[in-house]
């Protein structure tokens, strides 16, 4: 995870630090932080977040409390500007956080949507199936897994390839636990590392690039300090790794027809995003609709395909509470995660409601004034290991600090690989914690946090000097 605690530090001890007003981009900011309101909303939604960070022992699902977190939030905004004269204010800045919303959630759709198309056609299933079958040695799925682990998720998304990787490491490594451990750690590394240098591989390069902040091919400078992230800690975990060579499982998987042909609309589904973006100006959760309609018509061919072969094969057994339909797009649509699309929203109208209190403006000056950008961008990565990098990474583009390209691209690159300094800080190491429960746990992690410490280091020295001219 890796957000939040950026925000709730910083905006905590800054209570007391700063002036009545800040400037936030030249904008007159209201500093209502003292006020009884902008309190009660700071405690709600330290409150909420808590609740999130304890999903696991709870099995409080995370959308919950941030969604009644943000709702009561607002409601406070709306009071609070009401109090002052502003009543429409408030109406136009939530109106602002939906349009936001808006965007990442049906970009996240037609990609989630695509991915369980995929995964339904047996792509991942079949990727997996060859990687077992090969009689590879301990030391060599070890780095098969991190290295597909970091070429993957740039396209498809850091939860999605540590799972699929995970299912290897698993399959391959059996009862040998130590190997399960430490390859674990490698794909988590080498997924979160991976996601940083591509607007696909992680919800904050997303909101990044949608923000306009950084272009899509500029994403690609952070190729080699992500490289670096990934490499030194598989380096060092190397050697914990016997050359060990276990038997090959007799496992074959073919993929459904039309697998391929979807895997080239995926492409040519992102080529028109970038497109729209790039050449029409328009966002590119459009270009993504456009490219779920490509994959709606075909869905269709698919469909009916199936069908006359199932008409072929066997009668249709029409008491059957599921009759066999073939490919259907809207299961796939109903499939995509909708806890995780409902925290995006919870985090995001929270975060903006906290922004109109006045605590963005007063934690960019205490974060980027104070301590200077390399120092509060080099923090944005160490806290988003402990709580999540959605909400901090947010909270830095409402905040819209002052600062060169070269930071911006640091604190994209921090947020995006700073989750792998401890299990709990990516949705790839929770997810793979829950897959691999019992064998791969928050403490086996911690072992291991140093050598992930020298690597994100690495990638930071790596960014400074590969580039270096963008900081000027």
């Amino acid at each position: 995870m890796g957000a939040a605690v950026k925000t709730l530090i910083t905006l905590l001890f800054t209570l007391l630090a700063l002036p009545g007003w800040a400037g936030e981009n030249g904008h007159q900011v209201m500093d209502m932080t003292g006020s009884a309101l902008g309190l009660f909303a700071l405690v709600l939604f330290v409150g909420a977040y808590t609740l999130v960070i304890m999903e696991e022992k709870l099995h409080l699902r995370k959308s919950k409390p941030v969604l009644l977190a943000a709702g009561i939030i607002w409601v406070l905004v709306a009071i609070a500007f009401k109090k002052a004269g502003q009543s429409e204010a408030a109406h136009h800045a939530v109106m602002h956080n939906l349009v936001e919303y808006a965007e990442l959630l049906l970009f996240l759709l037609a990609a989630m949507t695509y991915i369980n198309a995929m995964e339904e056609r047996n792509v991942f299933q079949a990727l997996r199936s060859w990687l077992v079958s090969r009689g590879f040695s301990l030391r060599v799925i070890f780095w098969l897994t991190g290295l597909l682990a970091f070429l993957i998720s740039p396209v498809a998304d850091n939860l999605t390839t540590a799972l699929l990787m995970g299912a290897v490491v698993m399959a391959v490594g059996g009862a040998n636990q130590r190997f399960v451990v430490v390859a674990c750690i490698n794909v988590v590394v080498g997924a979160n590392a991976g996601g940083a240098f591509s607007p696909f591989g992680d919800i904050t390069t997303l909101m990044v690039w949608q923000k306009g902040v950084v272009e899509f091919s500029e994403f690609f400078a952070l190729f080699l300090p992500s490289l670096a992230n990934w490499l030194v800690p598989a380096l060092i975990m190397n050697f914990f790794i016997s050359k060990e060579k276990p038997q090959a499982l007799d496992e074959s998987v073919r993929m459904k027809f039309g697998a391929k042909r979807i895997i080239f609309l995926f492409l040519c589904t992102i080529v028109t995003a970038v497109s729209f973006h790039n050449f029409l100006h328009l966002p590119p959760a459009t270009g993504m609709m456009l490219g779920l309609g490509y994959l709606g018509i075909f869905s269709y061919y698919i469909k009916k395909k199936d069908h006359a072969r199932i008409m072929a094969d066997e009668p249709m057994d029409m008491t059957s509470e599921e009759p066999h339909s073939g490919f259907d797009l809207f299961r796939k649509i109903a499939r995509a995660e909708w806890d995780t699309l409902l925290f995006f929203y919870g985090v995001i109208l929270c975060v903006g409601g906290l922004g109109q209190f006045g605590y963005l403006a007063l934690a960019s000056h205490a974060m980027y004034a104070g301590l200077g950008p390399l120092t509060a961008n080099v923090l944005v990565g160490v806290l988003s290991a402990i709580v999540d990098n959605i909400p901090v990474m947010f909270a830095v583009l409402t905040m819209e600090p002052h600062m060169s390209h070269g930071h911006w691209l640091l604190v994209t690159l921090t947020a995006g690989v700073g989750g792998s300094l401890l299990s709990i800080g990516s949705a790839a190491g929770v997810a793979l914690m829950g897959s691999a429960r019992g064998i791969y746990t928050f403490g086996r992690h911690l072992v291991f946090t140093p050598a992930i410490a020298l690597g994100y280091a690495a990638s930071i020295v790596v960014h400074l000097l590969v580039n270096g001219r963008l900081f000027h």
